[in-house]
């Protein structure tokens, strides 16, 4: 069942980030009754302010915040989890504390938000839980391994969850994004792609997002066509996937991501 955005309840998770950002002035456009999260506490009330939406100020990495963000948020008609770390690097050069953060963010706590959120949307037949993913949750690259390993996780969590929900009246989405200029984690690291390689704006996300609840969509991706069709590959044959990205100079462009991204695990 779609649930019409005017009026609706929502808790968007990520608020702070740049593509969190868009999404939220696109739901807020909308009508959306609108709870925004985040750890960083000034830029978080900025965007309230700027959309009329609660502020809740929360490190998803820490359980215990992740328990009191459910009970501040109240009634939720609609999630939108869009919390995520980059944690770029190779494993054997990362950290456990790293790993374990990422892990906490990026799959537990969209998992727990759900777990205790959802009963009560089936309760009353009526609700959507959308996840933000990646196009890294098909489409494995080196020196993200972690990162990968979440989205995939993540992927895998909202196509199974929306069959377990199914005829309940709660929808489930994922969103998957590719390459996004503008705000988010690619146009943080200011890496050039090549020629062969597009991009797609944080409000097409946004768009995707409002879609996705609005319609009940399963799945979507907002990526340019070379890097969708590579995603689609991926998922039919890694193995020709991985050899392909070798031959385009993919390693190299992940070892910058690497590098660029390495102080924000």
């Amino acid at each position: 069942m779609s649930v019409p955005l005017r009026g609706a309840r929502v808790l968007l998770t990520g608020a702070t980030g740049g593509i969190g950002a868009a999404i939220a002035r696109r739901l807020a456009e909308a009508g959306a009754a609108l709870a925004v999260v985040g750890r960083r506490e000034h830029e978080l009330g900025e965007l309230a302010a700027a959309v009329g939406a609660r502020a809740l100020r929360a490190d998803l990495a820490e359980r215990d915040e992740v328990e009191a963000l459910i009970e501040a948020a109240g009634e939720i008609d609609v999630l939108v989890a869009c919390a995520a770390l980059p944690a770029s690097g190779r494993l054997l050069g990362l950290e456990q504390r790293d790993i374990d953060r990422a892990l906490e963010v990026n799959l537990r706590a969209p998992i727990a938000l759900s777990r205790r959120l959802a009963p009560a949307m089936v309760g009353r037949g009526r609700g959507q839980l959308v996840f933000i993913g990646s196009l890294s949750g098909t489409a494995a690259t080196a020196g993200a391994s972690i990162y990968c390993g979440s989205k995939f996780g993540l992927r895998g969590f909202a196509l199974a969850l929306r069959a377990e929900l199914a005829g309940t009246g709660v929808g489930v989405s994922h969103v998957a994004p590719g390459f996004v200029r503008d705000a988010g984690m690619y146009a943080d690291t200011g890496i050039a792609l090549p020629w062969y390689m597009g991009t797609r704006t944080p409000q097409a996300v946004a768009a995707a997002v409002a879609d996705a609840i609005e319609r009940d969509r399963g799945e979507v991706t907002v990526a340019a066509a070379f890097n969708g069709a590579g995603a689609k590959l991926a998922g039919l044959a890694p193995g020709l996937a991985a050899w392909a990205t070798r031959r385009l100079g993919g390693d190299a462009i992940a070892l910058e991501f690497e590098e660029r991204q390495a102080g924000k695990r």
